[in-house]
């Protein structure tokens, strides 16, 4: 996958902007064992379904599927396992603040190596309703045959 400056990605959640508006964004570390990161590495993650809770001071990546190692051994990893993440306690005070508030959830839209380390980028979301969906989806067409439409007219131009 594409790297810049330390940055490895290896998966983005693109669902969590089709289904989300992301208000606000934060990066989380990652805590995984030995066969995991070999696995995350291959990019081997699914982050489709998965969500942040936060149960008590702390933050838990939830729904999110790394697959087994392939050349691991019999102390491979659960895949759908709950993993932790590191944030600082008034960031995760913060997020259970503004979760507590109706309508607004936390996702993971990114999972990346930076400088070696697997790290998560999580989301501040709030649903978006059926119509917005279909006001986004529409937007990109428009805005897709407007740049299509206006490479036409510059090509002909020329």
């Amino acid at each position: 996958m594409a790297r810049e400056h330390g940055i490895k990605m290896v998966a983005q959640n693109r669902k969590a902007y089709h289904d989300y508006s992301i208000e606000e964004t934060l990066e989380a570390g990652l805590v995984l064992v030995g066969t995991e990161v070999k696995s995350l590495r291959a990019g081997r993650i699914t982050l489709r379904d998965s969500y942040v809770e936060i149960r008590g001071h702390e933050a838990w990546l939830v729904g999110s599927s790394i697959s087994h190692y392939v050349q691991g051994n019999i102390w491979n990893h659960e895949p759908g396992r709950d993993r932790k993440l590191l944030l600082h306690r008034h960031e995760i005070d913060r997020l259970r603040g503004r979760v507590d508030e109706r309508g607004y959830s936390v996702v993971p839209t990114k999972v990346y190596f930076k400088d070696g380390r697997a790290k998560v980028e999580i989301g501040l979301a709030k649903g978006k309703k059926l119509y917005d969906k279909r006001a986004d989806i529409a937007k990109r067409d428009a805005d897709r045959d407007m740049e299509r439409e206006m490479k036409e007219r510059m090509q002909s131009r020329d």
